[in-house]
Protein backbone atom coordinates (compact mmCIF):
# COMPACT_ATOMS: atom_id res chain seq x y z
CA UNK A 1 0.00 0.00 0.00
CA UNK A 2 1.74 3.41 -0.91
CA UNK A 3 1.45 6.44 1.43
CA UNK A 4 -1.14 7.99 -0.30
CA UNK A 5 -3.58 5.54 -0.10
CA UNK A 6 -3.51 5.86 3.42
CA UNK A 7 -2.45 9.81 4.06
CA UNK A 8 -4.87 11.14 1.77
CA UNK A 9 -8.01 9.61 3.45
CA UNK A 10 -6.91 10.10 6.70
CA UNK A 11 -6.39 13.65 5.77
CA UNK A 12 -9.71 13.96 4.05
CA UNK A 13 -11.39 12.03 7.23
CA UNK A 14 -9.52 14.45 9.83
CA UNK A 15 -11.11 17.23 8.26
CA UNK A 16 -14.22 16.24 7.88
CA UNK A 17 -14.19 15.39 11.68
CA UNK A 18 -11.59 18.10 12.98
CA UNK A 19 -14.85 20.39 14.62
CA UNK A 20 -17.00 18.23 16.45
CA UNK A 21 -14.01 17.66 19.55
CA UNK A 22 -13.60 21.14 19.37
CA UNK A 23 -17.60 21.92 19.46
CA UNK A 24 -17.90 19.24 22.36
CA UNK A 25 -15.37 21.24 24.00
CA UNK A 26 -17.19 24.49 23.88
CA UNK A 27 -20.17 22.50 25.05
CA UNK A 28 -17.95 21.75 28.46
CA UNK A 29 -16.22 25.06 29.26
CA UNK A 30 -19.29 26.80 28.51
CA UNK A 31 -21.92 24.45 29.60
CA UNK A 32 -24.74 27.32 30.35
CA UNK A 33 -24.97 28.36 27.25
CA UNK A 34 -25.16 24.93 25.78
CA UNK A 35 -27.79 24.10 28.32
CA UNK A 36 -29.66 26.81 27.07
CA UNK A 37 -29.87 26.24 23.26
CA UNK A 38 -29.71 22.35 24.52
CA UNK A 39 -33.22 23.50 26.22
CA UNK A 40 -34.62 25.55 23.03
CA UNK A 41 -36.05 22.88 21.50
CA UNK A 42 -39.22 21.15 21.70
CA UNK A 43 -37.12 18.24 23.30
CA UNK A 44 -37.20 17.81 27.02
CA UNK A 45 -34.15 16.74 29.50
CA UNK A 46 -31.53 19.12 28.24
CA UNK A 47 -28.68 18.18 30.59
CA UNK A 48 -29.28 14.09 28.71
CA UNK A 49 -29.15 15.86 25.58
CA UNK A 50 -26.16 18.00 26.13
CA UNK A 51 -24.36 14.97 27.39
CA UNK A 52 -25.25 12.77 24.40
CA UNK A 53 -24.14 15.64 21.76
CA UNK A 54 -20.17 15.74 24.04
CA UNK A 55 -20.05 11.89 23.81
CA UNK A 56 -21.18 11.91 19.90
CA UNK A 57 -18.84 14.85 19.71
CA UNK A 58 -16.00 13.37 20.94
CA UNK A 59 -16.46 9.39 19.98
CA UNK A 60 -17.50 9.17 16.45
CA UNK A 61 -14.68 11.60 15.07
CA UNK A 62 -12.27 9.09 16.54
CA UNK A 63 -14.20 6.03 15.02
CA UNK A 64 -14.13 7.68 11.60
CA UNK A 65 -10.21 8.80 11.76
CA UNK A 66 -9.30 5.83 12.65
CA UNK A 67 -11.69 3.53 10.47
CA UNK A 68 -12.83 1.50 13.65
CA UNK A 69 -16.63 1.21 12.78
CA UNK A 70 -15.96 4.35 11.19
CA UNK A 71 -19.27 3.80 8.50
CA UNK A 72 -22.00 3.23 11.43
CA UNK A 73 -20.10 6.51 13.38
CA UNK A 74 -20.42 8.39 10.30
CA UNK A 75 -23.99 7.93 9.87
CA UNK A 76 -24.68 8.35 13.64
CA UNK A 77 -23.01 11.80 13.11
CA UNK A 78 -24.67 12.28 10.16
CA UNK A 79 -28.20 12.12 11.62
CA UNK A 80 -26.59 14.15 14.36
CA UNK A 81 -26.36 16.94 12.00
CA UNK A 82 -29.46 16.71 10.47
CA UNK A 83 -31.58 16.87 13.90
CA UNK A 84 -29.52 19.42 14.96
CA UNK A 85 -29.86 21.80 11.94
CA UNK A 86 -33.41 21.27 12.50
CA UNK A 87 -33.63 21.51 15.74
CA UNK A 88 -31.13 24.73 16.57
CA UNK A 89 -31.52 26.53 13.11
CA UNK A 90 -34.31 26.97 12.49
CA UNK A 91 -33.76 30.10 9.85
CA UNK A 92 -36.92 30.14 8.35
CA UNK A 93 -38.45 30.96 12.09
CA UNK A 94 -36.84 34.04 11.99
CA UNK A 95 -39.56 36.89 10.95
CA UNK A 96 -37.84 39.11 7.79
CA UNK A 97 -35.14 36.88 7.01
CA UNK A 98 -35.38 36.99 3.64
CA UNK A 99 -35.71 40.83 3.51
CA UNK A 100 -31.68 40.51 4.61
CA UNK A 101 -32.98 42.51 7.80
CA UNK A 102 -32.20 39.40 9.77
CA UNK A 103 -28.68 38.99 10.72
CA UNK A 104 -29.31 36.39 13.25
CA UNK A 105 -31.72 34.50 11.03
CA UNK A 106 -29.05 34.55 8.22
CA UNK A 107 -26.43 33.19 10.40
CA UNK A 108 -28.77 30.22 11.25
CA UNK A 109 -29.20 29.80 7.24
CA UNK A 110 -25.69 29.32 6.76
CA UNK A 111 -25.00 27.05 9.95
CA UNK A 112 -28.63 24.81 8.16
CA UNK A 113 -26.40 24.58 4.98
CA UNK A 114 -23.52 23.98 6.84
CA UNK A 115 -24.87 21.14 8.91
CA UNK A 116 -26.05 19.23 5.59
CA UNK A 117 -22.73 19.81 3.84
CA UNK A 118 -20.96 17.71 6.29
CA UNK A 119 -23.85 15.30 6.55
CA UNK A 120 -23.21 15.11 2.62
CA UNK A 121 -19.24 14.35 3.75
CA UNK A 122 -20.26 12.10 6.56
CA UNK A 123 -23.04 9.86 3.84
CA UNK A 124 -19.59 9.60 1.51
CA UNK A 125 -17.78 8.15 4.47
CA UNK A 126 -21.26 5.78 4.72
CA UNK A 127 -21.16 4.73 1.45
CA UNK A 128 -17.49 3.93 1.46
CA UNK A 129 -15.57 3.32 -1.96
CA UNK A 130 -12.30 2.37 -3.25
CA UNK A 131 -9.04 3.55 -2.05
CA UNK A 132 -7.05 4.20 -5.26
CA UNK A 133 -3.58 6.00 -5.21
CA UNK A 134 -3.31 9.66 -5.95
CA UNK A 135 -1.86 9.42 -9.11
CA UNK A 136 -5.07 7.69 -10.33
CA UNK A 137 -6.84 10.14 -9.07
CA UNK A 138 -4.66 12.76 -10.95
CA UNK A 139 -5.09 10.89 -14.04
CA UNK A 140 -8.77 11.15 -13.94
CA UNK A 141 -9.78 13.79 -12.21
CA UNK A 142 -12.79 14.80 -13.10
CA UNK A 143 -14.42 11.59 -12.44
CA UNK A 144 -16.56 10.34 -9.39
CA UNK A 145 -17.40 6.78 -10.64
CA UNK A 146 -15.18 4.11 -8.81
CA UNK A 147 -12.52 4.61 -11.54
CA UNK A 148 -10.22 1.91 -9.63
CA UNK A 149 -11.58 -0.80 -11.74
CA UNK A 150 -10.89 0.85 -14.71
CA UNK A 151 -7.42 1.48 -13.35
CA UNK A 152 -6.65 -2.35 -12.95
CA UNK A 153 -5.17 -4.77 -15.36
CA UNK A 154 -6.35 -7.65 -16.56
CA UNK A 155 -4.35 -10.62 -14.94
CA UNK A 156 -1.18 -11.87 -16.86
CA UNK A 157 -1.66 -9.39 -19.93
CA UNK A 158 -0.60 -6.40 -18.86
CA UNK A 159 -2.98 -4.34 -20.52
CA UNK A 160 -6.21 -2.30 -18.85
CA UNK A 161 -9.04 -4.46 -18.00
CA UNK A 162 -12.40 -2.90 -20.51
CA UNK A 163 -14.47 -3.02 -18.19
Amino acid sequence: MTWNLVAIPLLARISLVILFPFSGLDKIVHWSEALKQANSSFLRGGPLLLIAAIFIEFVTPVCIIVAWHGRLAAFVLALFCVVTAILYHPFWKFPGFWSGNNISGRDHFWDFLKNFGLVGGLLLVVVGGTLVPASTVLRHPLSTIPFSASEKTTAGHGHKSSR
